[in-house]
């Protein structure tokens, strides 16, 4: 399958997040030096701003549709991408800040809490989403039969599981399809969410408790896989049903 995933949604998003043990250095020439060096290789990244939870951000323009971001939350440094064509595209970025954050934030193995890799998915539908999700996700489960009985309609559906890939269970994939609808909504029937239905496949790799945790192999690894069971299990069984259903509710 090809690794440009924006025929399938509304919006795609790559992201990486390395979540720390301690707290993320706040200096004002750390922040700065390390977001300088992230605008040599990405010059077009020349929006910096302050968040109010004293989160540090860079990103690209975002009216263009397609933009970059870093940010440094206080202990995860989050890096993504919005609307890649090439998996490339975000794969480097990530890369750098790898290779950055043990010298510039002293964020060396033993920080290391854990590693993301995340592929999501906008899909844009004006209505209930827990209708959409409760229809293409749960007709043919147990769960179906609660929606048998009279009156009965979905009223929050955003199904989230965990599942480990190793059996030191420190390799994990995470699934989780978001419905905007309120529950007010839902239950006043007045307006509908303009908001998009969100999909969230993440790969987390915790370090092993017997070596040295290499971040870099270990993303190139989650990479790897996180594509596999994107193209295997996630487009098929979750991304097509999703999209198959809200083309049908739009006919109507």
């Amino acid at each position: 399958m090809s690794d440009d995933y924006n025929c399938l949604c509304d919006d795609f998003y790559l992201d990486m997040h390395v979540n720390t043990e301690l707290d993320l250095p706040t200096e004002r020439d750390t922040i700065l030096n390390f977001f300088e060096r992230i605008q040599k290789q990405f010059p077009s990244m020349c929006s910096f701003y302050r968040r109010e939870n004293n989160e540090f951000c860079l990103e690209e323009d975002r009216n263009v549709g397609q933009y970059r971001w870093i940010v440094l939350e206080t202990d995860r440094i989050g890096s993504g991408i919005v609307n890649p064509s090439k998996f490339e595209h975000a794969y480097s970025q990530d890369r750098l800040v790898l290779e950055l954050a043990p010298y510039m934030l002293g964020v060396n193995h033993l920080d290391i809490d854990s590693l993301d890799v995340t592929f999501a998915m906008d899909f844009d539908y004006i209505g209930s989403h827990d209708e959409i999700i409760a229809e293409a996700l749960f007709g043919s489960t147990a769960f179906s039969c609660l929606l048998d009985m009279p009156s009965a309609s979905p009223v929050s559906f955003s199904p989230a599981v965990v599942v480990a890939l190793s059996e030191d269970c420190r390799t994990q994939a995470r699934i989780s399809v978001e419905s905007k609808t309120g529950m007010i909504e839902n239950v006043k029937q007045k307006s509908r969410s303009d908001e998009a239905i969100s999909l969230f496949f993440t790969i987390r790799q915790y370090p092993s408790s017997t070596e040295k945790f290499d971040a870099m192999t270990s993303f190139e690894k989650q990479c790897r896989l996180a594509e596999e069971l994107m193209a295997e299990k996630i487009i098929p069984s979750f991304v097509q049903p999703l999209t198959s259903v809200i083309a049908q509710k739009r006919i109507k």
